[in-house]
């Protein structure tokens, strides 16, 4: 059984920082691992991925600059540093994992196998 746990969550004021983490079990091969927020009545949507190797790293525009990705593969983790946070970030943030190549762009959710449960992320202005 696969679990993502995610932690780092909160509130914090405009301009402010966090640092979400997802902790990965159970016996898969860990591809590449991305996070993904949503807010009331949107779809879900694509904010970072790094690939296993940790060389690549994918951002959505809106966070270019001020997000960054990193993985610890010894201890299946992901984390996402949040930097100059904006009351637009605010948004429950999922952790992902792709454990196989699959069809479609980087960017969507079906090439992702597992998923957290997600960590709210409120910013207030």
């Amino acid at each position: 059984q696969v679990h993502l746990v995610e932690s780092g969550g909160g509130l914090v004021q405009a301009g402010g920082s966090l640092r979400l983490s997802c902790a990965a079990s159970g016996g898969i091969f860990y591809n590449a691992m991305g996070w993904f927020r949503q807010v009331p009545g949107k779809e879900r949507e694509f904010v970072s991925r790094i690939t296993r190797n940790g060389l690549y790293t994918y951002y959505t525009d809106s966070v270019k600059g001020r997000f960054t990705i990193s993985r610890d593969n010894a201890k299946n983790t992901v984390h996402l540093q949040m930097n100059t946070l904006q009351p637009e970030d605010t948004a429950v943030y999922y952790c992902a994992v792709e454990s196989q190549i699959r069809g479609g762009t980087i960017y969507e959710m079906g090439r992702y196998d597992y998923w957290g449960q997600g960590t709210q992320v409120t910013v207030s202005s």
